[in-house]
């Protein structure tokens, strides 16, 4: 990719907060109508990054460079370039949604009436947006939010749990308005704990742990790194699980059972069956299925962290 397609990049980004390194060295790119996710379990550094990225808080070291604008160093001509909505939009309940609009527009360079209708258009609430916001569904509240955050043509759009409190309709049509306006040329930096969520929407996908970029790389590519996957039911579990840990089975994930069956996640070929079946059977373990699955970003996810929860 050429330089001039990239319009986030991150390098070598550290911070440290009271001597405590929390970021250490992350790096990635985010290129030019491409939605980018971005997943970390709790405590991973996520939110410490999209504060940088927005300039809310300094990098110890490295650099974010946003249309080739250094974030540090020239924060008004790379933030220029950014639109961003952290958790829940802030919007004012007694004022119609075209009233907020004009309100944010005001704050802003060149954003005329015709702007306003324009993301008033791209977000489809043409019906509703001289309705009071209070009267919208959560759903309308979000769309809302990213029309403010459009209103200064942003070639880069961060989202923060866009789909969080939606119920599945409504995650569906996010995820379908997410990808229209990547179509645009629009790129999306999109913070999101529903992993197969992030599997649908996005192009690409960074995994941060413990302040450290674990991959990046595009979606079915690193799904497809991880090999074949089985669910062994089988009891009682915990046995089973170190019996395949001692074949040199990776094994991901295991429910404890004693008396009822459990199942244990694994990372394996299937042609390992046959042998592996008759080993359990031989230590007195029940063997009540084998089901051999194409695996998911969650399995990924999983498989990187060791387990860690996700935000």
């Amino acid at each position: 990719m050429s330089t001039a397609s990239v319009v986030l990049s991150v390098q070598q980004v550290k911070k440290s907060i009271r001597g405590k390194p929390i970021i250490k060295g992350i790096s990635f790119d985010v290129r030019e109508g491409e939605i980018f996710g971005f997943l970390g379990p709790n405590g991973s550094g996520k939110t410490t990054t999209i504060r940088m990225l927005v300039d809310l808080i300094r990098p110890t070291e490295g650099s974010i460079r946003i249309c080739g604008y250094d974030v540090q160093k020239q924060p008004d001509e790379a933030l220029q370039y950014v639109g961003c909505i952290v958790e829940n939009p802030e919007l004012y309940g007694y004022l119609t949604g075209w009233e907020n609009l004009e309100h944010f527009a005001r704050m802003l360079r060149g954003v005329d009436h015709a702007r306003i209708r324009e993301v008033v258009d791209i977000v489809g609430m043409d019906q509703r947006i001289h309705d009071k916001v209070r009267t919208y569904s959560l759903g309308m509240r979000q769309r809302l939010g990213i029309a403010q955050a459009l209103l200064g043509r942003p070639k880069l759009l961060i989202l923060d749990e866009p789909t969080n409190g939606l119920d599945p309709q409504g995650i569906k049509e996010m995820r379908e308005f997410i990808r229209r306006l990547a179509e645009g040329g629009l790129s999306l930096f999109v913070s999101s704990h529903l992993l197969s969520e992030i599997q649908q929407m996005c192009d690409r996908v960074a995994i941060i742990s413990h302040g450290e970029v674990i991959a990046v790389g595009d979606t079915d590519e690193l799904v497809r790194q991880l090999g074949g996957l089985a669910v062994w039911r089988v009891a009682p579990a915990d046995k089973a699980a170190e019996l395949l840990a001692e074949a040199g089975i990776d094994v991901l994930e295991a429910s404890a059972g004693e008396q009822a069956p459990g199942t244990v996640t694994v990372k394996m070929e299937q042609d390992r069956t046959p042998e592996l079946t008759r080993r359990m059977v031989e230590a007195g373990i029940a063997v009540y299925g084998i089901e051999m699955k194409n695996p998911t970003l969650e399995d990924l996810f999983l498989s990187l962290t060791e387990g860690e929860r996700i935000e």
